[in-house]
Formats: structure tokens, sequence, C-alpha cells
């Protein structure tokens, strides 16, 4: 199989694509509720995050009518976790732990259906559900299969006066059959405070700015750094894991070549991982958001050296009128994407209309410009132009763009032209101040007119370069060239 991004439901794209035996590793690190929504941030001009942040779904799971459909078909099909469900809910009652145990629990199933004999899953939770989870994975792998809780320690967060501070998470590492499991011993390093020590045989010894060690086979605990504020590997989202916690893991149970599956993707630090280490990747995902910030990710840190095909976004004008007719939100984040433009959570009765933004160096050091992105899927008219160059006038903004099914009418097109134009002197070009796209347009290679966003990270922060043997930081821009005038033109068809 190809490199490949699904949007859509996890259970529903394993079902439909993902053959049996086809995956040789799985990492999934699900959501659980942690009193509070996951949310995108993304970072302002001058570095700080967003006051307004993007909701991309939140990890609150409550029992309802849909729980009890689908505790009920697993139960009456039987078996091993049939019989953990139930006892779990004998046990708890119907509660938010059991609704996301029953969510949880035919993913699993599906999961070991498209695994190798030789593979490997490592699921990463945190303590909150993490011995729920570990006895319904016995429940699906077989307690037998069973090889690791692995701890992974880290220094950041909260304390507490209340109890000990938590610092670390879990990955409940199984074999699909242990006989067969694919296993790469790792090695660490074991240091020897002092004098260089006596040498055992067969054992070398090596000395660093440290001290001298030697080295062990890995343990299973890990003292691995989250990916801190300044990190410049840090994207700006929260959940976001180190990628050097996922090369462990996809070097010690994979090969060169074989296949890592990602079904909760998010921000795609699997996919990062497996592609850097040239192993073959599946990355799913159920909001156009993350699979827009996957996207740019790895054209940002690979170029034209990664190449992969998107599953469930809209590649047609009637694709495009289902998505805004069933989700008129995942519309709004597809639309986003199209030009690379951050989205702007709207919180309902506080919608300032301003569903997205994009920031570009304007003239002088330390001067910036915004151009306001107003999505419509429906009806369109020259209200919805009058109401934009309000908000970007409200806004100080330099352009304003109205994206919108529907072809603009004459009066849309009266009004926007005498909204006048934004002049650039450092590119000594005017750009309208008002201007109507379709999704037409843009499917087409309409791009918005613009300067380029040169030096500000303010739209999508970017992963670093990958090179072989090194990595180097991009700069946060367009490459400067005049001719790049618009970020929707690297966006389309990522």
């Amino acid at each position: 199989m190809e490199n490949t991004l699904y949007y859509g439901d996890n259970l529903d794209i394993l079902k439909r694509y993902i053959p049996d035996e086809s995956v040789d590793l799985v990492y999934l690190d699900p959501p659980f509720k942690s009193d509070q929504n996951y949310n995108v941030l993304f970072k302002e001009k001058n570095g700080s995050e967003a006051a307004s942040q993007i909701r991309a779904f939140e990890d609150t799971w409550t029992w309802g009518q849909d729980d009890e459909a689908v505790f009920a078909d697993i139960v009456t099909k039987g078996g091993k976790v049939a019989d953990c469900l139930q006892a779990f809910r004998t046990f708890m009652g119907p509660c938010d732990m059991l609704a996301y145990l029953v969510m949880m629990a035919p993913r699993l199933a599906d999961l070991r259906r498209v695994m190798k004999p030789t593979a490997s899953i490592y699921l990463h939770c945190d303590p909150t559900a993490s011995a729920h989870l570990r006895l319904l994975m016995d429940s699906v792998f077989g307690p037998e299969n069973f090889q690791n809780e692995i701890v992974w320690a880290y220094k950041s967060g909260g304390a507490t006066p209340k109890r000990f501070a938590r610092k670390h998470d879990v990955l409940l590492f199984y074999a699909k059959e242990i006989d067969r499991c694919r296993f790469n011993v790792q090695k660490e390093k074991s240091y020897n405070r002092g004098l260089k020590p006596y040498r055992f045989k067969g054992v070398d010894e090596y000395q660093d700015e440290v001290g001298w060690h030697t080295l062990v086979n890995m343990k299973d605990v890990w003292q691995i750094d989250m990916v801190g504020r300044t990190s410049a590997e840090r994207l700006g989202y929260p959940t976001q894991k180190p990628e050097a916690l996922l090369e462990r893991i996809i070097q010690a149970s994979s090969n060169e070549g074989d296949l890592v599956l990602d079904p909760f993707c998010g921000c795609g630090t699997t996919v990062a991982a497996a592609q850097k280490l040239g192993r073959r990747w599946i990355g799913i995902d159920i909001t156009y958001l993350a699979v827009t910030l996957m996207k740019n990710r790895l054209i940002d840190a690979f170029g034209d050296k990664v190449q992969f095909k998107v599953v469930g976004e809209p590649a047609s004008l009637p694709d495009a009128q289902a998505l805004a007719d069933s989700d008129p939100y995942q519309f709004q984040w597809w639309s986003l994407g199209l030009v690379a433009a951050r989205p702007v959570e709207q919180k309902k009765g506080a919608d300032k209309g301003i569903d997205g933004k994009i920031v570009f160096q304007g003239d002088g050091a330390g001067k910036f410009e915004q151009v306001i992105i107003s999505v419509k899927a429906g009806h369109t008219g020259r209200d919805h132009v009058h109401s934009l160059r309000g908000v970007v006038d409200r806004e100080k903004a330099a352009i304003g763009v109205l994206i919108s099914m529907q072809d603009p009418t004459g009066p849309m097109k009266e009004e926007a032209v005498t909204a006048g134009f934004f002049e650039s002197k450092t590119w000594g070009e005017k750009y309208p101040k008002i201007q109507l796209l379709t999704v037409a347009d843009i499917l087409s290679g309409k791009k918005i007119e613009m300067p380029p966003i040169r030096q500000v990270g303010a739209t999508f922060k970017k992963a670093e370069r990958f090179r072989a043997g090194r990595q180097e930081q991009l700069e946060l821009s367009d490459r400067g060239k005049p001719e790049s005038e618009a970020p929707g033109a690297r966006s389309k068809g990522r």
C-alpha cells in the first residue's frame, strides 16, 4: 500500500480500505476525558498562543443511545471482548468510562484484523484510563501477547499539593502473535561514574561529555522530554508527541519498508517519523483540520521527497457540496485548508464574521498585515460582501476574501470592486481589497491575490526540514519569492 492520509471515522476507514494482515506496526493515541477540550492552538505573529482556538474535537464521553446500541451489538456477538465489556458494565454501570471503552473495543478488534502475524501495537494512554485499557487489550489480543507496559516519563507538567506530581504516560505494547513478533533490540547508555571501570569480556565501554558508559538493552522506562514551547519541533498542537518517542517505537518494532498505521493521527507525528525512517505509512483522522496540518507538515519537512495520497477529501464540486450539506464546519475547515488559512474558532452566538486568517509581512520591519477569510456554503448575496467589508474595516485588515460555493452575483461584484485596493510598497503591487473566490476557482488553481507571507508563522507553523543525517529549521516564509504570491498556491493538492 502507498502512503495515505484518510479523512473520516477510523472504524469505517479500517473496514473499507485496510486489508487483513497488511500492517506491520500500529501506534494509537486515542483521546480521553481529561477535564478539557483538545484544541489546536495556533501562533499569533508575536509567537504567543492565539486567543481564539480551534476545537478539533471534544474528548468528553457520555453514555447515550448510540453507546447502548454498540454495546448490545458487541455483547450479542459473544467472545472475550463481550465478556470484558459486560464485566465493566457490572462494575461501573453506564458511565463516561464505559462509553469510551465501548468506542475503543471495535476499533481495537479491527486493528488486530489488519495486523500481520509479526506485527505489534502500542496504545498510548495516561493513568486515567490505562488500567481499563489494559484489560480491554487483554480481551482483544490475549494476555499471553502482552509485551510491556512502557512508562514514558517527562519533566514538564503541573504540580498539586494533593498528590504526587503526575509526570508520565503509559504505552501498552502487545504483539499479535508473541512467538512471531518482530522486535529490534534497542540500546541505551548506562553510565559508570568516576574512573573507567574494569572491562568485562564482551562489554564495550565508551566515553562522552558525561562520562564512561556501556550500551545495555533498553528498559521499559523512557525519559524523553515533551515538545516544549520553544522547541523547533513544536507545531502548536497541544497533544503533539515528540518525534523521538515515535522513532523509538518504529525502530524497535518495524524495519525499513514496513507499513505503519496511526488511526488517531492528529498532527501527524507518527507519519512524519515513519517517513523519516523509511517506512510506509497510513494516517487517519476525523477532522479536515488535522488532515490539513498533516499535509503541510509532510510537505514542509520532506518537500518533493514525500509522495502520498489523500482519501476522503472532496475532489469535485459535487463532493464539496455534499460536505457542505452534511457538515458545515468540516466544509469550512476544508475550504480554509485550500488557501492555507488559519481557522478561527467561532463560538455559538459570538460570530464576528471571521472564519480564517492569513498573516503576511507588511511594509517595514515588525509590521504585519491580515487577510480575513469568510466561508459561505449556502446562498450568498451583496449583504455578505458588505458585511465582510465591515469586518475588514473593523479589524484594520489589508484584504478580505469571501469563499463560496455559488458564483458571485453582479451586485456582489460591484460591492467588492468599490472597496478599492490594498497597496504594497515593498512589492510595488496593488491587490483588490475585497476578493470573491468560489470553490471551483480554487480547485482550478486560482489564488488569493496578496503579497508573499514571508517570515510569519501565524498561519500553519512549519515543521523542520528533514535531511538525511540532519534536520534544519525551515524559515517561516514563502521562500521570500515574489512569484509565490499566495499560500493557496502551495496548499492545493496537499
